[in-house]
């Protein structure tokens, strides 16, 4: 389960300030070379910084092991035709680049919750997001990965509980409805209950954040994170030349 799990790695150390600027400089980055090389290169990088941060790409492709075929499936539907030839292998490239470019930023997304409290996400959000909005965004961020998790353990549950009942032996769609009617029950009775809990607890709109402070090991992450800015804008500055 994509939650996070305390550790003494470099990724753990970060300020979650960093990895944030970090990861939305891989992303501008992956945009701006979608091209087999560009990927290679950016395949690398995520290889290097998941492996900073305890990741292993068993745990990536597990953790997104629902998402997998839909990602795999893309490319497929893209290169079917209406006619013939029937399937046009060269149609299925760019989506295939783009899946394969999402795969690598769902890794990092892993490697960052698995390496970041919910509080240092929420205080760093707030802080990169002045005023209202960023308290407001930080609130969201929070309980959104607070709550994601209880729900997929509550499917978890589910779908353990119906395959002892020998519910795994009934068709696709009942076992779809099954899980789905269980999973919605679910979400709506945990969503009364955290209303209650926040009001008991006096949900404070503007929370003493945690210490944050920006240290060598930040210092080498925003240096990575200029660095894949300056690639993915140098092919828009060099057409710009000529």
């Amino acid at each position: 389960m994509l939650t996070y799990e305390p550790g003494d790695s470099l990724g753990h150390r970060l300020d979650a300030r960093s990895k944030l600027l970090l990861q939305a400089a891989f992303a501008a980055a992956a945009f701006g070379h979608t091209d087999p090389i560009g990927l290679a290169v950016l395949t690398g990088v995520t290889a290097v910084l998941i492996a900073l941060a305890s990741t292993t790409p068993g745990v990536v492709l597990a953790e997104y092991r629902g998402i997998l075929p839909f990602l795999a499936a893309a490319p497929a539907i893209e290169s079917l035709r209406l006619g013939a030839p029937w399937i046009d292998p060269a149609a299925a490239v760019d989506p295939a680049l783009a899946a394969y470019r999402t795969l690598l930023l769902l890794a990092l997304v892993a490697a960052y919750v698995r390496t970041t409290p919910v509080r240092e996400s929420e205080a760093a959000v707030a802080r990169l997001v002045p005023g209202k909005p960023g308290r407001l965004l930080g609130l969201g961020v929070g309980l959104v990965f607070r709550f994601l998790p209880v729900l997929q353990a509550d499917l978890a549950r589910t779908r353990e509980a119906m395959a002892a009942r020998l519910g795994d032996q009934r068709p696709l769609r009942d076992r779809v409805r099954l899980v789905a009617t269980a999973g919605l029950n679910r979400v709506l009775s945990r969503t009364d209950r955290l209303a209650v809990a926040l009001r008991a607890r006096c949900l404070s709109w503007d929370p003493t954040p945690p210490e944050a402070t920006f240290g060598r090991d930040d210092v080498l992450a925003l240096a990575l994170a200029a660095s894949l800015v300056g690639w993915a804008l140098w092919p828009t500055v060099t057409a710009a030349s000529w």
